[in-house]
């Protein structure tokens, strides 16, 4: 796996994104990779489960199957830092939450586009193990609950959870932690609970700190969660590359289905977390390739009632947001 004078176990450095944003400040805007030969700029979030494929493509060398060179150019905490680095230029695709990713398009923070989906469901809500005042969504009120970001799949699911159950948002303290410090301030009680991708919530229940209040699968069945994006200008520059890509992903995908084990065995080797951990996490995860239109104008929607977005036609929005050719004109041969 490449670095690219990043190290990919570290991500993408401070000190490497100020220099691209201070690129782009300047009006000398990063280079998008033209070149067929340089490497496809790619980025995930640290010991998320959902990019479990991009793990099983790296290490089964589905890419270099397809003749195209990707090198991990950042490793992230959560989707926000994802969209900052694409808007400094930093990368050419990644696998993001959607819910970030369609805020910031949406706010034109940056220009990227949904060529693949990633996963269906797979986060939980977890509350401490010894906290038996909360038993039900509706306990939330008056507590403390940490989520990975604002305008993340976790923030969204959370919201609309209690929305659905009557609960006034404003009474519930809501703040921001990076997953991986999820685990001890719950042990701290730090926080009452916190939402999170798999396999934290799986962690925190094999660890016994904590326990699965919800699923994502019961606050909103088959929602749509992680996606591959392209930088819009890149995919137009390097289609073909795009499609190997694609194509990686796609067989990864189907090889966690029908590999299981050996796919487990490739999650822990990429988050360091044991077996069980992982094998439990993946139950909750539906990986999929197959794009959810649906479940976009639903975030559409909802993110502008949040005022996180403001779009004056979603259709229109959406249409140029998802870009289901590429996908279609690999899977369709």
């Amino acid at each position: 796996m490449r670095a690219g004078g990043i190290d990919p176990r570290r991500g993408m450095t401070m000190r490497n994104l100020l220099v691209l944003l201070l690129l782009t400040a300047l009006g000398i805007a990063p280079a998008v990779v033209l070149s067929v030969n340089k490497p496809v700029r790619m980025a995930y979030l640290q010991n998320d489960i959902h990019h479990l494929a991009l793990w099983v493509a790296l290490e089964k060398g589905f890419f270099a199957h397809e003749k195209v060179d990707v090198e991990i150019s950042g490793i992230f905490r959560a989707g926000p830092e994802v969209m900052t680095a694409f808007a400094a230029g930093g990368l050419d695709m990644a696998y993001v939450g959607e819910a970030p990713a369609t805020t910031a398009v949406a706010n034109k923070a940056c220009r990227v586009v949904v060529v693949a989906q990633v996963n269906t469901e797979g986060s939980a809500l977890v509350v401490a193990t010894g906290n038996a005042g909360i038993g039900k969504l509706s306990d939330l009120g008056g507590k403390t609950v940490a989520i990975p970001g604002h305008s993340t799949v976790q923030d969204f699911l959370l919201k609309k959870a209690l929305k659905k159950e009557g609960v006034d948002l404003s009474r519930v303290n809501v703040i921001v932690l990076k997953p991986p410090e999820m685990i001890n301030a719950l042990r701290t009680a730090e926080i009452d609970a916190f939402i999170a991708w798999e396999p934290y919530p799986s962690q925190a229940a094999t660890m016994g700190l904590g326990r699965k209040l919800a699923t994502s699968r019961q606050m909103w069945s088959g929602h749509p969660c992680c996606v591959l994006v392209c930088d819009s200008v890149f995919l137009d520059a390097n289609l073909e590359r795009v499609r190997g890509v694609i194509r990686a992903h796609v067989r990864a995908t189907a090889f966690i289905r029908e590999h299981p084990e050996e796919a487990v065995r490739i999650g822990v080797k990429y988050t360091g977390m044991h077996a069980e951990t992982v094998r439990t996490a993946m139950d909750t995860v539906h990986y999929t390739h197959e794009l959810n239109i649906e479940g976009e104008k639903e975030y559409v929607q909802f993110l502008s009632e949040l005022n996180y977005i403001r779009v004056e036609s979603p259709q229109y929005f959406i249409e140029q947001f998802i870009d289901g050719e590429p996908l279609k004109s690999v899977t369709q041969k």
